[in-house]
């Protein structure tokens, strides 16, 4: 879906505006910063809550857009840059860590996650698993190992509700949801976000790839650099 200026209607943006590899942080406050770990960046689009920049790392044409906060906002972001040339995703956000051996300042990297919103059932049905792209997932997991950040790596979870997790108590389901987040901690469910699950499982239906690199309260520039790092690695796979 395209506006008057024939760009596309939400992201504001054309094909050639942005790179293969495009890194999709949550919030539009965290653009800029991200941007400034490139070689070179500069300001693409800005509408809604979709802020894009476009730069280069080591000679490789990346970009980053925000997403919002959430499935449905996200799913139209990665709809819409495909459509204008992007096919490599990075969500590189803030979770909640479900496990107690995760500690302050280490990394999640997300390889699957439960399908705890609303978003992706309208894409496939539940059966149908959100699973990262294998080797996005194993290039930010030595990108992590090159930099020497401690990672772990597995399962996260997807929700639509952020006060249903922090304050379950308030909610009608408060019983239901409490048993939940026990099933999914028990499970062993590393961390709580709200948009993988969608990019997952959009990426598998549109032939893109997709992984996911959660910071769990520790430095936010340190997440980013493993991001960066593990486009670098994809980058010389592809061209060899």
């Amino acid at each position: 879906m395209e506006n008057n200026q024939n760009k596309q209607y939400h992201v504001d943006l054309a094909p050639g505006d942005v790179g293969r590899y495009v890194f999709v942080p949550g919030d539009p406050g965290r653009v800029e910063l991200i941007a400034s770990l490139f070689d070179e960046s500069w300001k693409v689009a800005e509408n809604r809550e979709y802020k894009t920049y476009t730069g280069y790392i080591d000679g490789i044409k990346v970009s980053v857009c925000s997403t919002g906060i959430g499935s449905p906002s996200t799913a139209i972001a990665i709809e819409e840059l495909s459509r204008v040339g992007a096919d490599t995703f990075i969500r590189i956000g803030t979770a909640g860590p479900m496990q107690d051996f995760i500690q302050k300042g280490e990394v999640v990297i997300g390889t699957a996650a439960i399908r705890d919103e609303g978003t992706s059932r309208q894409y496939m049905p539940l059966e149908f698993p959100a699973v990262a792209d294998l080797n996005v997932s194993m290039a930010l997991c030595q990108a992590a190992t090159n930099l020497g950040k401690k990672y772990h790596a597995g399962v996260i979870q997807s929700k639509d509700s952020f006060y249903g997790e922090v304050e379950p108590e308030t909610m009608p389901l408060a019983q239901t949801l409490k048993e939940r987040w026990e099933c999914w901690v028990a499970g062993g469910a590393l961390a709580s976000e709200m948009e993988a699950a969608a990019l997952y499982v959009i990426a598998s239906v549109r032939n893109l790839r997709a992984g996911c690199i959660l910071n769990m309260w520790g430095s936010m520039e340190d997440t980013i650099k493993v991001g960066l790092e593990a486009v670098k690695i994809l980058d010389k796979q592809n061209n060899k």
